[in-house]
């Protein structure tokens, strides 16, 4: 397991903080439907528009208006004349939908998904935390104990911590959000995650692995070591349903992806059928190609989006800081 290089000192000494400190009682930011979000890898500000009738929904290089409608639960806000950019708060959590597009399930920081799953190996583990409940797969007899209460002892913006009593064994999971990659099968996952059980102490991950990669568009920056055609552009967009879909060069694609814990892949993508000049024709072959060719996806030290082939090509991209028209 390692922590993501790039990141400042600061954070990984209060990251380390959270997973080591003792805690007598919770502290939250307290942000309700107005604060800070992560969806994936896009982060959302809800804020006043000065409107009574209107909120602003802020993000990469756009602000968009929208307007609180009725809800059964939660606080529901949608942009008028388009009902498919949504927004709907209940607590640290919100779904966003941006023109009929819906992100990962949006997270003020340090909030955990509604239905958190941890791992770790050797010994296998794992814990699934929903509705401030949890079902515990133990270490080494692999015993499944189910409806674990558990108490929230820590809450910032780096995490949460639990402890909870099983007959007369106390436990603990603490959560940091810091990139975790497994021992045992090299993924990678949003989280780190410490398991306690008595006196003894497993690490582990955790999290939605599509958080790492959904949420951005992701621009292609260096093909297999040959860089790029000056003023083009390739691009790449992980979204729902196992779908990806982007710029080649000349033409837009689109296809489906592959995530799981043993590595990435893509499908075989349709394309438009335009023509350009040779050139960026035979850089957008390149690209399918290699696509194709992918088995694994990583992000960088930097930030990067890494997809490497077993021929050791990789395609790297780094997220856009506009949104694209």
């Amino acid at each position: 397991m390692f922590l993501r290089q790039g990141v400042s000192l600061s954070v990984v000494v209060l990251a380390g903080a959270l997973m080591s400190a003792c805690a007598s009682s919770p502290t939250k930011t307290g942000l309700s439907e107005f604060g800070r979000y992560q969806c994936g890898q896009l982060e959302v500000t809800v804020t006043s528009s000065g409107d009574d009738e209107l909120v602003g929904l802020e993000y990469l290089n756009r602000r968009v208006l929208l307007k609180p409608a009725e809800s059964a639960s939660g606080a529901l806000f949608v942009a008028p004349g388009d009902p498919d950019t949504r927004f709907w708060s209940k607590g640290e959590r919100a779904t966003l939908s941006l023109r009929g597009e819906t992100l990962p399930e949006c997270l003020e920081p340090g909030a955990i998904e509604s239905s958190f799953r941890g791992i770790g190996t050797e010994p296998f583990w794992s814990v699934v935390i929903e509705n401030g409940q949890m079902r515990l797969t133990r270490p080494y007899d692999q015993q499944v104990t189910e409806d674990i209460r558990l108490n929230e002892i820590l809450a910032n913006r780096h995490g949460r911590a639990y402890e909870a009593t099983l007959g007369d064994e106390r436990m603990e999971v603490r959560i940091a959000h810091q990139l975790c990659e497994d021992q045992m099968a090299g993924a990678q996952y949003p989280a780190q995650v410490r398991l306690t059980l008595g006196d003894e102490t497993f690490e582990g991950c955790g999290g939605d692995r599509q958080r790492l990669f959904r949420g951005a568009e992701w621009v292609v920056e260096d093909l297999a070591g040959a860089g790029i055609i000056d003023r083009s552009r390739m691009t790449l967009r992980f979204l729902a349903d196992n779908r990806v879909a982007g710029r080649a060069s000349c033409n837009r694609y689109m296809g489906s992806y592959n995530l799981t814990g043993e590595g990435l892949s893509f499908s075989p993508q349709a394309t438009t059928m335009m023509a350009c000049a040779p050139a960026l024709m035979n850089q957008e072959r390149r690209f399918l190609e290699l696509l194709e060719q992918v088995t694994d996806g990583r992000i960088g030290r930097h930030g990067e989006l890494l997809l490497q082939t077993p021929a050791g090509d990789t395609i790297k991209a780094f997220q856009s800081e506009v949104e694209s028209p």
